[in-house]
């Protein structure tokens, strides 16, 4: 691939540090605000027993919409936007880890695939208690989930069903209960973000290959973003929807929850909630990779910023 054509790959030591976290949590915040219906959707879609409330994400978006209005689809988002710590720990984890990586490989697929595994790994220690509580509040008051809808936690509104939740958490649980699941967590989102990273830089690098020269590489990056969240969603959904039954439901095993899986919906079942969860990873990863691929850019080092042309 001529010279020309390669990516510039901004590193963890050419950003300034402030401007990056200031305009990283503004950025994650958007994100989160555009792809939480389609979180919601496909988390009550893997949770529900056979088509029992809706038939697909199309129909799941309806029928939301029609019985619980607008804001029936950010149920449970106010407890998620906790995770945002967990977004910044990721992203540093991540530079800090190719970073370190460098000194060993120059190839970027191993950089990224260690990062990214890495860097999933510290995000789900913090993201799966927040996870498990705004899971429950997803499916609160449609059969769904252990946990029934109080009258009282009704009434006081989203804080109050999401103490309802946390009580009977640990009424059932324990505090163990908050981790209910994190083995099935780090079994589908390490793999997931392990793959997402390589798959991006392999379709940059063969769209960058095949686009005219005079092509952005911002579009180019926008495409093989999009590409990579999709594949690596349908390599991962199958452990994502046992995962969301361990959590929610309360199934005692990974094991057991995918016997009773197939027992009831066959290996079909396992693809349940794929296009929701493609639909929400798709524009997430074009935010992110535009997003994410600007913020560096914006917080680049002052003196560094002659040196870069895009």
């Amino acid at each position: 691939m001529d010279d020309k054509r390669k990516i510039p790959i901004i590193e963890w030591q050419d950003l300034d540090k402030r401007k990056f976290y200031v305009f990283g949590v503004l950025m994650t915040m958007a994100i989160r605000v555009s792809v939480y219906p389609f979180t919601l959707i496909r988390t009550r879609l893997q949770v529900q027993r056979g088509k029992s409330l809706y038939t697909g994400t199309f129909d799941a978006f309806a029928k939301i919409v029609r019985a619980e209005g607008v804001s029936g689809l950010y149920r449970g988002f106010l407890v998620n936007t906790f995770t945002l710590v967990s977004g910044q720990c990721y992203v540093t984890t991540y530079e800090l880890t190719r970073q370190y990586v460098s000194r060993y490989s120059d190839s970027n697929t191993v950089k990224s695939l260690i990062a990214g595994g890495s860097a999933s790994l510290v995000a789900q220690s913090i993201t799966v208690p927040i996870d498990i509580l705004s899971q429950h509040l997803m499916v609160q008051g449609q059969a769904m989930g252990r946990f029934r809808e109080t009258p009282q936690g009704r009434a006081a509104g989203s804080m109050g069903r999401a103490k309802d939740v946390v009580l009977e958490i640990l009424r059932l649980d324990g505090p163990r209960g908050f981790y209910r699941g994190y083995a099935a967590s780090l079994l589908t989102y390490i793999p997931n973000s392990a793959l997402w990273w390589p798959f991006y830089h392999l379709y940059t690098e063969q769209l960058s290959c095949v686009t005219p020269s005079f092509c952005p590489h911002l579009l180019v990056q926008a495409v093989a973003g999009p590409l990579a969240a999709a594949t690596s969603s349908t390599l991962t959904n199958p452990m994502d929807v046992i995962r969301a039954r361990v959590q929610v439901d309360g199934c005692p095993s990974m094991v057991q929850t995918f016997r009773q899986l197939m027992q009831e919906e066959g290996i079909w079942g396992l693809s349940k909630g794929l296009s929701a969860r493609i639909l929400s990873a798709t524009p997430s990863a074009l935010c992110i990779v535009v997003g994410y691929e600007s913020l560096k850019k914006l917080s680049l080092r002052p003196e560094l910023v002659d040196s870069r042309h895009w």
